[in-house]
């Protein structure tokens, strides 16, 4: 990859970001002419979506950046934020503060998911220790166990509620934004701004451990101790992505190849391209779910899985003889 290259990169998907964010200003079941602003469009505008779309560039962001991140510190490709079964503790969390009788907590829901994150990446980074620290192999078995686990729970509880949050539940696990709003979004943005910034101050150690232990050894990094800060980084940018508006795979997963392609494996470009892609693609998919079967809508997260597994599929079957 050129120099030239990843330096024109950035400003393209900045402009390719506004242009998506365009787009998601005026589309939707109502289309919203710019030049005219009466009271009623000031309001839609304004209550429901500027925040929807400030929260799909946040989740996004953070999915995006989560995910070369843990790409980079496991060595796998398949590495991303819910492979570590760190979204299988948020969705059960969130499940649990939707279904049961809790009253008078603030920002409930996101309070529980972010903390059920949390609690689960500290859980899987533990588990994922050996005697030389955080070992790669051992912390995404780890993440796959404790995902399924948790998963199983959650499974369990939809099963045996008979409560009208069970469709609360079944629309924040396929990462519905409908119920964005501005109280969530400046803790959850500052969360994101966090870990991007721990994980970017760490960026040549990450480059150091894609290379492998012994080089990163040899070049004056502890990678056990390199590992544990970049996953709490990425353990962050997760926790305030799934609290911010509900689990959204394949995100953290195509997002960081696509960008590695084009402008390589640098972190200091990787990680914040990653996070403006991210951010794009979330907010695209939620603009096509507000429009494609308006007046219903289609979770995000149902159309980025539908974007993204193909994509993914594709690569697999076109990198199938290396």
């Amino acid at each position: 990859m050129s120099p030239g290259r990843g330096r024109l990169a950035l400003p393209v998907l900045v402009a390719v970001s506004l242009l998506v964010v365009a787009v998601a200003v005026v589309s939707g079941p109502r289309l919203l002419n710019p030049f005219v602003m009466d009271v009623e469009t000031c309001r839609m505008l304004l209550a429901i979506r500027l925040p929807r779309i400030a929260v799909a560039l946040l989740m996004g962001g953070a999915l995006g950046a989560s995910g070369a991140v843990l790409q980079g510190v496991i060595r796998n490709p398949l590495a991303d934020p819910y492979v570590l079964g760190i979204s299988s503790g948020a969705s059960l969390s969130a499940a649990l503060g939707m279904l049961l009788p809790f009253d008078g907590m603030p920002l409930q829901v996101p309070v529980l998911a972010f903390a059920g994150a949390l609690a689960t990446g500290a859980l899987v980074g533990m588990l994922g220790s050996g005697r030389g620290g955080v070992l790669p192999e051992r912390l995404l078995l780890a993440g796959v166990g404790v995902g399924f686990f948790l998963s199983a729970v959650l499974m369990l509880v939809l099963a045996l509620c008979r409560d009208d949050g069970l469709r609360r539940a079944f629309l924040w696990m396929s990462g519905d934004l409908a119920a964005a709003d501005w109280g969530r979004i400046p803790a959850g943005a500052a969360i994101v701004l966090a870990g991007l910034v721990l994980a970017l101050a760490r960026g040549e150690a990450l480059n150091a451990l894609a290379l492998g232990d012994d080089i990163a050894h040899g070049l004056g990094f502890d990678p056990a101790r390199e590992r544990w800060w970049l996953f709490a980084a990425a353990a962050l940018m997760t926790a305030a992505s799934v609290s911010l508006g509900g689990p959204v795979g394949f995100i953290g997963l195509v997002v960081p190849h696509l960008v590695r392609r084009t402008v390589g494996s640098a972190a200091s470009l990787l990680l914040p391209l990653s996070a403006l892609a991210g951010g794009a693609l979330l907010c695209s998919a939620d603009t096509m779910g507000r429009c494609a079967a308006a007046p219903e809508e289609v979770p995000a997260g149902v159309v980025a899985a539908l974007i993204g597994s193909p994509y993914f599929l594709y690569r697999l079957f076109r990198d199938r003889g290396r």
